[in-house]
């Protein structure tokens, strides 16, 4: 999953709309791709790609906010900044609770776009990274064994080797053993940082903290 590259998706029915946005996203050294109907991008789209999506609002066919529920449906996480000729707040409320960044009313100042565009683009690269870490992560828990998962749970919980020696009903040498295979398979050097790995990600949830 790249984070380089970027494409600015448009998917608008208004020709001389999408020909003004090509032009003001690519005299900023954006690349951009166009759309005249919303069922073309679902068709080509790749959640792979990063990237930002400006969808209008209506559209023949299907509409923009009945694009993003298709996206959100499929899992995608590329965010969208809305554009519309109607300064319709109710819709706007809807779809920014549906995950929208943004909602521009027609017409717009161009550095306003670019800025929202940016934005988007920060947020789509910054999310992308963090599924990246999460999959790194989640690799590094799938090495672990069973017990060396419990003497995980131990140290994550702040307990000392004895205690878990205790409740685990192993001996010190093993837990000391179990530890600084952890250690190893998850790639840190401290405590602390294995602390920070298990809880900054949200494989935790389902594969470390089980109690």
């Amino acid at each position: 999953m790249s984070t380089e590259n970027p494409i600015v998706y448009i998917v608008d029915d208004d020709q001389a709309m999408v020909e003004s946005l090509l032009w003001i996203i690519e005299s900023v050294g954006l690349k951009a791709k166009a759309y005249t109907r919303a069922q073309d991008f679902l068709d080509e789209y790749v959640n792979e790609q990063h990237g930002c999506l400006l969808l209008d609002v209506r559209m023949p066919g299907m509409s923009g906010p009945e694009l993003q529920a298709k996206l959100n449906s499929i899992g995608a996480t590329l965010p969208i900044i809305f554009i519309s000729g109607h300064g319709d707040v109710p819709l706007a409320v809807r779809v920014m609770k549906a995950g929208a960044i943004d909602f521009l009313t027609k017409p717009f100042n161009d550095q306003v776009l670019i800025e929202s565009i940016n934005k988007a683009l920060r947020e789509d690269k910054a999310n992308r990274e963090k599924q990246q870490e999460n999959a790194q992560a989640e690799a590094k828990f799938a090495l672990l064994s069973p017990r060396e998962i419990q003497v995980l749970q131990g140290i994550v919980a702040g307990k000392q080797n004895k205690v878990i020696s205790s409740e685990l009903n192993i001996s010190l040498k093993t837990v000391e053993a179990h530890r600084a295979s952890v250690m190893k398979k998850m790639s840190v050097k401290s405590v602390p940082e294995l602390v920070k790995l298990v809880l900054t990600n949200s494989v935790q949830e389902s594969t470390i903290i089980q109690e």
